[in-house]
This record gives C-alpha cells, sequence and structure tokens, in this order.
C-alpha cells in the first residue's frame, strides 16, 4: 500500500514543487498541466528515439525548461498577461502533442514500444525524495532562496540590493516547467506507455497543493500523499462494491477541498 501511495504522489509532489516556487516568485503556476502532459509525450518519444530513460526524462525536462525561460520571458517583453499566457500553453500542449503523434506514429492514441521500459515505482519515489529536500533547503537556507522569496514580496528590495526579480522569476517558470515534465515523465515510466489524457487534471491538482502544503517544501509533500491516499482508498473501495462509485471518485477532490478549507482558517488565525 504505502508503495502504491507513494508512487501515485510522486508526480503530483514534482508538480507542487515547481508550483511553489513560482508562487514564491510571485506567480501562479497555471502552466503544470500543459508541461506535465508534454514531458509525460516527450519522455516517451526521447525514449524510443534513445532506449535511454534517461535520456528521455532528461530531454522532457530540458525542452520544459526552455519553454518555461521563453514564456517568462515573452510576459516581461510584452506585458502580456501571465495567466493567460499559462492557459493557453495548456490548450496547446493537448493539440501540440495530438498533432506531432499523428504525423510520428500515425495515431493519437495510446503509445506502446518494447523500446520504453516500466521503470516502477523506486526511482521517481527517490527523485522525487530528493527533490523535496534539495528544495526545503535551498529555500531556507541560502541566499538564492531568500532571494526568490523576496521576488514575490517584495521585488524593490531585491533591486535595491542588487538583485534582478526577473531573472528569478524566470528561472522559477524554467524549473517548474522542468519538474512538472518529470511529473508527466513520471506517469509515462510508471506503465512504460504514453497515454493521453493521463494526466488527468494533476497539474490543477498540484497548485492546491501548494496552498494546502503551506508554501512550504515538507508540506506540499505531505498534502500529495494525502491526496494520493485517499485515491488509493477510493480505487480500493470501488472494488467492494459496497459504496457508490460516484461517491468514492469525489472523495479525493472532497478531501481536497476540505484540506484547503482547514489550511484557510488555520492562516486566518495566524494572520490575527
Amino acid at each position: 500500500m504505502i508503495p502504491s501511495i507513494l508512487a501515485s504522489a510522486a508526480p503530483l509532489i514534482l508538480a507542487g514543487i515547481g508550483g511553489l516556487l513560482t508562487e514564491l516568485s510571485g506567480s501562479l503556476g497555471v502552466f503544470l498541466e500543459g508541461f506535465m502532459t508534454l514531458g509525460s509525450f516527450i519522455a516517451w518519444t526521447a525514449t524510443k528515439l534513445s532506449g535511454s530513460p534517461i535520456v528521455g526524462c532528461s530531454a522532457a525536462a530540458l525542452v520544459a525548461a526552455l519553454i518555461g525561460w521563453f514564456m517568462a520571458a515573452f510576459v516581461k517583453a510584452t506585458g502580456a498577461n501571465s495567466f493567460i499566457v499559462a492557459l493557453a500553453l495548456n490548450l496547446a500542449a493537448n493539440g501540440a502533442v495530438d498533432a506531432v503523434s499523428v504525423l510520428a506514429f500515425g495515431t493519437k492514441g495510446v503509445l506502446v514500444d518494447p523500446s520504453v521500459p516500466a521503470l516502477g515505482n523506486a526511482p521517481f519515489t527517490v527523485l522525487t525524495a530528493l527533490t523535496v529536500l534539495a528544495t526545503a533547503f535551498v529555500l531556507s537556507r541560502t541566499r538564492v532562496g531568500l532571494r526568490l522569496r523576496a521576488t514575490g514580496r517584495c521585488p524593490q528590495a531585491l533591486l535595491e540590493r542588487g538583485g534582478n526579480p526577473d531573472r528569478y522569476k524566470a528561472a522559477s517558470w524554467a524549473f517548474a516547467a522542468a519538474l512538472a515534465a518529470l511529473g508527466g515523465a513520471a506517469l509515462t515510466f510508471r506503465v512504460g506507455a504514453y497515454a493521453p489524457g493521463g494526466v488527468a487534471g494533476r497539474g490543477w491538482i498540484a497548485l492546491v497543493i501548494v496552498y494546502l502544503g503551506f508554501r512550504n517544501a515538507f508540506g506540499v509533500a505531505a498534502a500529495a500523499i494525502a491526496f494520493a491516499a485517499a485515491e488509493y482508498v477510493s480505487g480500493v473501495a470501488q472494488g467492494t462494491g459496497t459504496i457508490p462509485a460516484t461517491l468514492l471518485l469525489g472523495l479525493p477532490s472532497a478531501l481536497a477541498l476540505i484540506l484547503f478549507t482547514v489550511t484557510t482558517i488555520l492562516r486566518a488565525r495566524r494572520s490575527k
């Protein structure tokens, strides 16, 4: 049970940590869903071409990071609304993946190939744990973390100390995109196949767990594990047939709503 829950939580945690970075820099990572979709497809395609899952994951993270950085630069240069730009990425990701899949593989359905292995749960569980630890350390113990927080809270103060808020914001978008892409890759390598729609709203859930986790790396991980546990319980209970399926399918979302309400109340009390 525990390995299954951790495996389900890994993509959420990776994307959630990315959302945390953008949140601390002063912007909402609406694009997480799109980058998870791109990462899932690019990881499968690059692995098929190279025969190496490491190359597949690296390609997914690198392409996503470049797109994330370009988006931040575009928003800065044009003054475009960052929410709309991110939402456009989400919409474009699905269409672009379908188009490339049809051109390259003759289908926009499920992609399966013997050269793309199912890696199981362990590799991405370890990667996720290391990501959480590294993020917590950087945010709380380094100058980079302090300046990233200043970017979101008081960019003028950062400018006065010689920092460039725009660079930190662009870097947060690039890292968030890369982490979301790795979350998508985790979904692909769990089964060794790319499935259209396999992300299934996890990018949006990742945004929620940023706030459920009190904008803290360990809190994000805990919220993701709680959500994955609810999803696991829902899946197991469906097999019993004693509880209506519609109620069980809504259990994870209900848990997210409850946790969000509780954390909002706790924040309100702390602010008083």
